[in-house]
This record gives structure tokens, C-alpha cells and sequence, in this order.
């Protein structure tokens, strides 16, 4: 239980470090206007909320698509990602 919360944790930690999410956040906090409390208290709201909203999407798809490999679509899924980045970096250089 402890390793695949830890495995989850990690995951998502390394996932956000430098995303558009974070440097979106760290902008909001140069703003001298606004507290950098209420920058923090502001993102983890919308953090905890989207991950809300896909844990019980999650379940959902759990149940209803208990037969189809989602690992194996969700893997294929970052790799054509992954291509397509790796394809626009090579036709825009």
C-alpha cells in the first residue's frame, strides 16, 4: 500500500515539475498584488480538483472498460506523443 502510494506520488510530482501548470503558478506569484499564500492555497485547490475529477473518471472507466488493456493504450498513447513532439522539433528545425 505504502509503495504504490509513494509510486503515485512520485509520478505525479515528477509529471508537474516544469508543465505549463507550474510555470502558469509561479507567474501568479510574481504578481506583488496578489499573497503568495493565496497563489499556493489557489493552485492546490485547482491541483486537488482536476485530480478529483480524474480519479472518478478513472473509476468509471475502470468498470466500464475492465476488458481492454488501459495500460497498454495509455503507454502507446505517450509514445505517439512522444513521436509527434519529437516529429514537430524535426520539421520546425
Amino acid at each position: 500500500m505504502i509503495q504504490s502510494l509513494l509510486a503515485i506520488f512520485v509520478t505525479v510530482f515528477l509529471a508537474e515539475l516544469g508543465d505549463k501548470t507550474q510555470i502558469a503558478t509561479l507567474l501568479f506569484a510574481t504578481d506583488s498584488k496578489v499573497h503568495p499564500m493565496l497563489v499556493f492555497l489557489a493552485a492546490a485547490g485547482a491541483l486537488v480538483a482536476s485530480t478529483a475529477a480524474a480519479v472518478a473518471l478513472g473509476t468509471m472507466a475502470e468498470r466500464t472498460l475492465s476488458m481492454l488493456p488501459l495500460k497498454l493504450i495509455a503507454g502507446i498513447g505517450f509514445i505517439l506523443i512522444g513521436l509527434l513532439s519529437i516529429w514537430a522539433h524535426v520539421k520546425g528545425a
